[in-house]
């Protein structure tokens, strides 16, 4: 695969092939729900982690 153009008809042919499959299966990606920002994500397990540890401590006093 040489030159700009000929990838781009790669990407999008398997795009449509990578659909195509999804359909099959009865998945339509626009319909499946959005996830978390995976950045707040980890924000929140490490708030979770200290809340946890913070217990942990108290519980050997």
């Amino acid at each position: 695969m040489n030159g700009e153009s000929s990838i781009t008809n790669e990407h999008v042919k398997n795009n449509k092939d990578i659909r195509s499959l999804l359909g099959k299966s009865g998945i339509q990606p626009e319909k499946l729900p959005a996830e978390e920002d995976i950045n707040k994500l980890k924000r929140r397990i490490k708030t979770l982690d200290k809340v946890a540890e913070k217990k942990k401590l108290k519980g050997k006093k």
